[in-house]
């Protein structure tokens, strides 16, 4: 499957006279087919090498055998220098030559020179290519498009026939289920993404909304993204969090337009901030976001992002944010982000620099990747990240209400295999006023390791003493609470 449009825009580039073209893929018979192609049209002889098989005449139809005394990338030049015909020569994996020979990059070099007598264009396809700067100048890059919605359309459907065709019923889904495939798939190669389907289909013959996420995880690591960036394998779905429902209600009326901005003319919902205090429910808001759209999790970690060279964070961040475009439709998760991006200034500048590189990105992207910015303390922000325009909206989550704190306990409980209508919930959201809700978790984990000890089962009782020996944190930090509180008045909404 060959796009029009790569296939113009390399013959354009090898029919205008570079002597030099770099390709890198690891689609390596994508890009030798494409150049094949290109050969036919031009008439030019197209020659392949790599150090197992030399060099050797390339065509549609036809492979020829290798040429003789070509297997040595400095004989495969000096033949190339002496050849009369111009031809097109692909060079594959030619990178490591590339680093550790003066004279193998002063006949590449003699190649380009020539190029107005000799006419052979020289392409490197690799999958990647760190080219030394005495032949830069000479070298164009091209980047081989990634497949578009209809190819990745296209490819699921082939590869369903040939599934039904083997054996003999047809692959099962629905249309909401396969366009989120279509999106999931973005970024990867055309051959990255037919393994992940045929994996997805191989199985039972259907594709399923509950396969979505083991795709995401798959093609997070054939990304190679681990590091600055991490995928968050447990997305949780909104019924594991209690209360929260403004946002809930928030959220559900943009996940139609964030998965469908092509066809829905409004504008695409970009992220929200989420400030409370700690142990509130921030990180599982987050979650939920993910588990309720049912995309990707990536959460930034401003601690690898810092580096103590110059222009190094920059560097971390640019990439990190280009990797989450290439997993979109997602969820960047900027966890804490006041211990990343301050107004305090000592630290070089860097986190002027940060925030400048964010506030690009976020300015000029158009992929669908939603920020969830969670901040436990937004003093420390600079104003141009927080005003109108940047994130959607800013919500407040304050400590759990009656309802929620009796919805937390009911999740805790049955999360644990117990059955939450045997125990008072009424009570215990009584007792538990000014409780988080990981306070409100940590209560039922002491009752559980007090009835294990005891030989007992959990009882409302139990949980009740746990609650009433525990100092939550809007007792022990009622002043911040309270400043927060006012704050938060009349500047964010409730998420509550």
């Amino acid at each position: 499957m060959i796009s029009h449009g790569d296939r113009h825009d390399l013959e354009i580039l090898i029919d205008s006279r570079n002597p030099i073209i770099s390709i890198e893929t690891h689609e390596e018979t994508r890009a030798l087919q494409l150049l094949a192609d290109i050969a036919r049209d031009l008439n030019k002889p197209l020659f392949t090498w790599d150090v197992v098989d030399g060099l050797k005449r390339f065509g549609l139809f036809d492979i020829v055998d290798p040429l003789s005394d070509t297997h040595n990338p400095e004989d495969m030049l000096k033949h190339i220098l002496s050849a009369p015909r111009p031809s097109i020569y692909a060079l594959c994996d030619f990178h490591p030559y590339l680093e550790e020979s003066p004279q193998i990059i002063r006949l590449i070099k003699e190649i380009a020179l020539k190029h107005s007598d000799l006419g052979h264009t020289i392409v490197f396809v690799s999958h990647e290519l760190n080219l030394p700067k005495d032949i830069q100048r000479f070298v164009s890059r091209f980047n081989m498009a990634l497949p578009n919605k209809e190819q990745l359309d296209k490819l699921i459907r082939r590869e369903a026939l040939v599934w039904s065709r083997r054996n003999g019923k047809k692959v099962k889904t629905d249309s909401r289920t396969l366009e989120r495939l279509i999106s999931n798939l973005q970024g990867l190669t055309l051959s990255d993404a037919r393994r992940l389907v045929r994996n997805v289909i191989r199985d039972d013959g259907a594709i399923t909304e509950d396969e979505l996420p083991a795709i995401n995880k798959a093609k997070f690591e054939l990304l190679n993204m681990d590091g600055v960036l991490s995928f968050e394998y447990e997305t949780s779905k909104f019924a594991e969090v209690g209360g929260l429902n403004n946002l809930k209600r928030w959220l559900k009326q943009r996940e139609v337009v964030f998965h469908r901005r092509e066809k829905i003319k409004i504008d695409p919902p970009k992220g929200l901030m989420l400030v409370g205090v700690q142990g509130g429910g921030k990180s599982l808001a987050a979650k939920a976001v993910s588990g309720m759209w049912n995309v990707p999790l990536l959460r930034l970690d401003f601690g690898a992002l810092y580096n103590k060279y110059h222009g190094e964070t920059e560097k971390n961040l640019r990439e990190a944010l280009k990797m989450a475009e290439l997993m979109a439709p997602c969820v960047l998760w900027f966890d804490e982000i006041e211990k990343g991006i301050s107004t305090q200034d000592n630290d070089g500048g860097t986190s002027q620099r940060v925030l400048g590189t964010l506030l690009t990105w976020m300015a000029e992207n158009q992929k669908p990747v939603f920020i969830v910015s969670t901040a436990n303390d937004i003093s420390r922000l600079p104003p141009e990240l927080i005003r109108k325009g940047r994130l959607d909206e800013i919500f407040f989550i304050d400590l759990p209400d009656s309802e929620s704190r009796r919805e937390i306990f009911a999740i805790h409980l049955d999360k644990r295999q117990l059955k939450s209508e045997d125990f008072d919930l009424h009570k215990l959201s009584e007792v538990s006023d000014g409780f988080t809700g990981s306070e409100i978790e940590q209560a039922v984990v002491s009752g559980l390791y007090h009835s294990y000890g005891q030989d007992c089962d959990l009882t409302t009782d139990i949980l009740i003493d746990e609650i009433t020996n525990t100092r939550p944190l809007s007792v022990v930090m009622a002043e911040s609470l309270a400043a927060l509180r006012q704050w938060a008045a009349g500047r964010t909404i409730s998420a509550n």
